[in-house]
């Protein structure tokens, strides 16, 4: 199963795509630290003018330009009412629950390939035993008809005895109906045909001792609850970026440029300055106050998701306890069965090798019912066949 689960976390393709999606989530951090960098631009332009003045008195006075230049500017912010530094931790918040989230789908993906990988083993078990108990009925069909012929059955036991092998044929098509749809979401889930599975493990070692200590485990370590908190934090922080647009920002600015034939043909004039810069909004029309409204209300409905989802987490951890356990007693009820049918067919077979005339034996076949783990007999699937 190690190899199994080893393929379907490389190349799962939901796997690989929602670490894309982090990937994705990563870049908003350098997007957010942008901010408190500096801004630099560079500008150049180059044109032509032709001046015609006439001068009083008589005469003209034509001038031809040539004017050009290029010049640099540096803008870097001082204080923006905290935007930034709101804007990193709200980006930081979101890599961490991407990165909860694709921990829960990897959780996910691997528990598909392991059910998938058990389905196999025990519905090529279910066919096998089917198979089994097929051939047992028709040697029991042909021993009943030889009876019948003696004289020591009626029609009436060789029609039950038919009956038996139609309703075992029937259950042999569709167990393999039902192996063939586990071979498919194997091949979904692991990305490969099963071949050469080993008999699976028991898991008993890996749980936790008591249903308490899984859900307190569950509900604090959950990746889906993890990735609701960060939720809940950079929805928090989002009101904080909306409502640093109300407050000043200040910054300083910095300029250097060249300029040729400005004002006479042949000048040259080489300018710098650095300036401090101040912008106060005063009425935006409301659309902030608005903005943060909202991102108030999504911040609310975010604190109530993360009660859905633990509430979510503890249904299935208790869903999950119980079926566990109830698996568990059907597989000691199912062994008793076994032990119980291997007797009442000794009896049976004892009866009729004493010449008396017991009901049809049934086959101890129609008993048997394999492990889920797979385990017993140390059967292993292979090329489509389960061999011992």
């Amino acid at each position: 199963m190690d190899a199994a689960l080893a393929r379907a976390y490389v190349s799962n393709p939901t796997l690989n795509a929602e670490r894309a999606s982090v990937r994705v989530t990563n870049e908003s951090v350098p997007q957010a630290l942008s901010g408190y960098r500096p801004r630099i631009t560079a500008s150049a332009d180059i044109g032509a003018s032709i001046t015609d003045a006439r001068i009083p008195g008589g005469g003209n006075s034509t001038s031809r330009l040539g004017p050009r230049g290029a010049g640099v500017q540096i803008d870097q912010t001082l204080f923006d009412g905290g935007k930034t530094r709101s804007a990193v931790s709200q980006a930081e918040s979101q890599v961490l629950g991407a990165r909860a989230v694709l921990r829960n789908i990897e959780q996910n993906v691997l528990l598909d390939a392991a059910t998938s990988y058990m389905n196999v083993l025990r519905d090529t078990a279910i066919l096998t035993l089917n198979r089994n108990n097929v051939e047992v009925l028709d040697e029991q069909v042909r021993q009943t008809r030889g009876r019948f012929e003696a004289g020591e059955v009626t029609t009436t036991d060789v029609a039950q005895s038919q009956a038996r092998l139609s309703q075992a044929q029937s259950q042999a098509i569709l167990a393999e109906s039902n192996l063939k749809t586990s071979v498919a979401r194997y091949r979904q889930n692991v990305g490969a045909e099963p071949r050469q599975l080993a008999p699976g493990r028991p898991v008993e070692g890996l749980l936790p001792k008591s249903l308490p200590v899984a859900l307190s485990a569950a509900l604090t370590s959950h990746p889906a609850v993890i990735a609701s908190l960060h939720g809940v934090d950079a929805a928090e922080l989002q009101v904080k970026v909306t409502q640093a647009d109300l407050y000043p920002v200040l910054g300083v600015r910095g300029t250097v440029q060249q300029r040729y034939d400005e004002d006479t043909f042949g000048d040259r004039v080489r300018s710098a300055g650095v300036f401090g810069t101040l912008t106060i909004p005063i009425y935006e029309g409301g659309q902030v106050y608005s903005r943060t409204r909202q991102a108030k209300e999504t911040a609310g409905q975010r604190r109530i998701e993360v009660d859905t989802q633990r509430d979510t987490v503890r249904a299935a951890v208790v869903s999950a306890w119980g079926s566990n356990e109830a698996a568990k007693a059907q597989i000691t009820a199912a062994q008793s069965q076994v032990r119980a049918a291997e007797t009442a067919l000794s009896g049976v077979r004892e009866e009729a090798k004493a010449g008396g005339h017991p009901q049809e034996p049934t086959a101890l076949a129609d008993f048997m019912i394999p492990s889920p783990l797979g385990a017993r007999g140390g059967l292993r699937w292979n090329s489509g066949r389960f061999s011992g």
